[in-house]
């Protein structure tokens, strides 16, 4: 694990990216002065927006059925192909902003050699299988798996994954659900090798990432009995792990 060094290699794969954060940070060490480029983007897309539906509606308006609701409706099409214009535009703009501007921006940790896991037992690790789950029709649970799914993704926005480095060093490292790119998901972080940038948010316990920690913050964990000794069972460590926000996350070229 390495980390307090902004700088890294060329990046040829983004995973994930939480965009609002890494606004906030160029914003933070901008004094403000990114919101004028930002303003710049957007009334360039909506120029492209209204560009393209201009041409839509004169391809057809040429055709003696062209009425006003086939305009709308091409004019609509045309606005949808301008939002995502300036979705993505904005997107790839607060991307490579980021990027350039690393060294200008602190508290950024780069963190690599990671083995990223979640626990069986965790949040995380329910939300990767819900979406399969929903699939499964068993009468007698007392859950309803269809319902699964959006239950958790109302009820949690970042997902704590553990991360463990190759000398046996673990931490913590949180990712916000809207944020993955390219259809990438919490399930393939594990089969990846990744490199994150992370910012530093405090410190917490392993055994602080179970449902059961989740449903009842602030409990202490039940104490070990004479039975749970005889069976082998033995308290999990308190040790406090570092708990980091991720930035961004992908693949380095010769990685």
């Amino acid at each position: 694990m390495t980390s307090g060094d902004a700088t890294q290699p060329w990046l040829i794969k983004i995973v994930y990216f939480d965009e609002e954060s890494a606004s906030d940070l160029m914003d933070i060490a901008a004094g403000g002065r990114e919101t004028s480029s930002k303003e710049l983007t957007k009334e360039r897309a909506a120029e492209v927006e209204a560009e393209a539906r201009a041409k839509a509606a004169a391809k057809f308006n040429w055709l003696p059925f062209f009425g006003g609701s086939a305009e709308a409706s091409a004019a609509a099409s045309a606005s949808a192909v301008g939002r995502n214009i300036l979705n993505k535009t904005l997107s790839n703009t607060i991307l490579t902003d980021y990027l350039s501007k690393l060294d200008e921006l602190k508290g950024i940790e780069r963190l690599d050699g990671l083995t990223v896991t979640a626990r069986s037992d965790s949040a995380a690790y329910m939300k990767m299988y819900t979406p399969y789950l929903a699939m499964l029709k068993i009468d007698e649970l007392p859950v309803n798996l269809a319902e699964l799914d959006t239950a958790l993704t109302s009820a949690k926005g970042y997902y704590e994954l553990l991360a463990q480095s190759v000398d046996g060093a673990k931490c913590i490292l949180r990712f916000n659900f809207e944020a993955f790119r390219n259809n990438y998901g919490l399930v393939d972080l594990g089969r990846m090798q990744l490199v994150f940038h992370g910012i530093r948010v405090g410190r917490a316990a392993e055994n602080s990432l179970t449902m059961e920690a989740e449903m009842a913050p602030g409990r202490e964990p039940m104490p070990v009995t004479g039975l749970d000794v005889l069976d082998g069972v033995s308290p999990e460590p308190s040790t406090l792990l570092d708990v980091y926000d991720i930035i961004l996350a992908g693949v380095e070229y010769g990685e």
